[in-house]
């Protein structure tokens, strides 16, 4: 599946947040990671990433696709992440 994750994190977990889900996506803007992902993978980042957050204050948001065939990503301006490596 196509994952597209979108968060807003208090500043004091979110270098956490980041290192997490860059274990599993392509970080492609601030605040906004995406890539694809089995379905086992998914459900274990948001379990780990549950165990980081704090759910008063903080939220991740996850869009999820079947398939990329017929859809199209555009940038406008300079582009801020890439297709650099999963670390």
């Amino acid at each position: 599946m196509f994952v597209i994750l979108v968060y807003d994190i208090n500043q004091k977990r979110v270098a956490k947040v980041l290192k997490k889900a860059r274990e599993y996506l392509y970080w492609v803007q601030n605040s906004v990671l995406e890539g694809e992902m089995s379905q086992v993978n998914y459900i274990k980042l948001k379990t780990e990433l549950k165990n980081i957050i704090n759910e008063e204050e903080d939220s991740v948001i996850f869009y999820t696709f079947r398939t990329t065939k017929y859809s199209k990503r555009e940038t406008l301006g300079i582009k801020k992440g890439g297709d650099e490596n999963i670390l």
